[in-house]
């Protein structure tokens, strides 16, 4: 697997928690305003300091394990998608437990009810 390890490892987070969009109807994609505001923070953030940790030379990616793809600043591909991926697979796992569970993770019930 070698240079795909990575990126299937972001792929299979997202075979997983895909379907919970559609079979607990969670609306997590329909209400991308809100996702945005989730995720568009940490992102920002994270591949700052990233590329502070490979411009300081304390990080570092394997070619071997990484389809070699990199962003300006020695990023790779993968390492953004998994500053994306990752925080959707738990948005919508959140919002699934939400479903199940009745829980307002709070915010008012009123307000979640307004936006199914």
């Amino acid at each position: 697997m070698g240079s795909l390890t990575y990126l299937a490892l972001l792929v299979g987070c997202l075979v997983v928690t895909a379907p919970l969009e559609i079979v607990l109807r969670v609306r997590v994609y329909a209400r991308w305003r809100r996702l945005l505001l989730a995720v568009l923070p940490e992102f920002v953030v994270f591949v700052v300091w990233v590329l502070y940790a490979i411009a300081q030379e304390h990080w570092a990616y394997s070619d071997e394990l990484t389809l070699g793809v990199r962003f300006p600043g020695g990023i790779p591909v993968e390492e953004v998608l998994f500053f994306l991926v990752v925080p959707l697979c738990s948005v919508l796992a959140l919002e699934a437990v939400r479903r199940v569970t009745g829980w307002d993770a709070g915010y008012p019930a009123e307000e979640a009810e307004r936006t199914r």
